[in-house]
C-alpha cells in the first residue's frame, strides 16, 4: 500500500509495547499526512500538511519504556481537527520531520498559521444585537 503513494519519507505502524501488531499505518509523504485503518476494509484520512497549525508530542513513562511516544497535530480540516499519532518509534525525529514539510508547505503556497486562523474570525465574532438581560 506504500507504493501506492509518491514521495514517501516515512512510515510506521501504530505499536503495542514496542511492537508494530496494529492494523493501523502512518504515512507521511511530502506534501500529506495518511492515516490507514482496517485489515479487510480499509479507511483512509488525508490532511495537507500546510494546514497543521499546532504540534505536541507527548512521552508518557508506558512508552517511553519502549522508545515510543504520541504526536498530536491540530489542523485546519473539517472532518480531522485532531489528528493523533499513537505510539510511534522515534517520534522527536518524526515531529522534526513533520515541522521541516510543514513550514516548506507554508511556503509553497504562502501560507502563514495566522492567515488560517484570521480566516475562521468570522465564526468568533459577538452577535451584538443579542438580548442581553443581565445587563439591565
Amino acid at each position: 500500500m506504500v507504493n501506492a503513494y509518491n514521495n514517501v519519507l516515512w512510515n510506521d505502524r501504530k505499536r503495542f509495547m514496542g511492537m508494530p501488531l496494529s492494523f493501523t499505518r502512518y504515512i507521511l509523504t511530502d506534501k500529506k499526512f495518511i492515516t490507514s485503518k482496517g485489515f479487510l476494509s480499509l479507511e483512509e484520512d488525508e490532511l495537507d500538511l500546510y494546514k497543521v497549525t499546532d504540534k505536541k508530542l507527548s512521552l508518557p513513562l508506558s512508552q517511553r519504556i519502549f522508545g515510543c511516544g504520541t504526536i498530536v497535530l491540530n489542523v485546519r480540516d473539517v472532518d480531522t481537527p485532531v489528528k493523533t499519532i499513537k505510539n510511534i518509534k522515534n517520534p522527536r525525529k518524526v515531529i522534526e520531520q513533520i515541522d521541516k514539510l510543514v513550514n516548506e508547505q507554508r511556503d509553497a503556497y504562502r501560507v502563514r498559521g495566522k492567515d488560517m486562523i484570521a480566516a475562521n474570525l468570522d465564526d468568533d465574532i459577538c452577535d451584538c444585537d443579542s438580548d442581553n438581560s443581565d445587563t439591565e
